[in-house]
Parts: structure tokens; C-alpha cells; sequence
């Protein structure tokens, strides 16, 4: 740099940032946005999610009565039942389901 500080040499960059655009759950109930505590809004019910997902959209889906599917993009991330009020996990996606063993004997 010669001796020149940082803000000397920048250049903003020629391409516009346009962020990404929001998850779309078209197999989904509803859409809702996790509010800045980490919880999801369902009518006058407040349920805690995460603080990690504040201000992201999850998807909904009612897969039984009073049990919701909470998913994340393409992840699953849990069960809703509407008596407990709470976010149960769903199984980990990344563990694998069966074992394989190196030998068919």
C-alpha cells in the first residue's frame, strides 16, 4: 500500500447489492415473521422460537390437529402444539438415518 491508509486507496464497488429476496413456503399454511425476541406470533398465542431467526419468515403448516410444522427454508425445524405452547425439535437432517458396513456379510 506505500504507506497510503486504507481509506485512501477505496473504491466502492460498480455493482449494486440488492439482498436476497424472502422465503417463499408455498406448501405451507402461513408465513410469519419471528418478532425480535425470538417468538412467533399465532393470533393472540406467543410462542418462543429463537432470537436467532429475529426477523426472518418461517413457514407454518398444520400437519395434525393443533400440531404445527415449523420449517425454516428448507429445513424443518420442529413441532408446535398448540396445548404445550412450545417449539418441540424435529429429527436432525445432517445424522445419518442408517449405518452402512463396509462388508455386504
Amino acid at each position: 500500500m506505500g504507506g497510503a491508509y486504507p481509506g485512501d486507496l477505496y473504491t466502492p464497488s460498480a455493482r449494486l447489492y440488492e439482498p436476497p429476496p424472502e422465503p417463499d413456503y408455498p406448501y405451507h399454511d402461513r408465513t410469519v415473521r419471528v418478532t425480535r425476541c425470538g417468538r412467533i406470533c399465532i393470533g393472540k398465542r406467543k410462542i418462543n422460537l429463537s432470537k436467532v431467526f429475529a426477523g426472518q419468515c418461517v413457514g407454518i403448516r398444520e400437519v395434525d390437529e393443533q400440531i404445527w410444522l415449523v420449517s425454516f427454508m428448507h429445513y424443518d425445524l420442529g413441532f408446535i402444539d398448540h396445548d404445550e405452547g412450545r417449539v418441540e425439535p424435529a429429527p436432525n437432517p445432517f445424522t445419518p438415518q442408517t449405518l452402512l458396513t463396509m462388508s455386504p456379510e
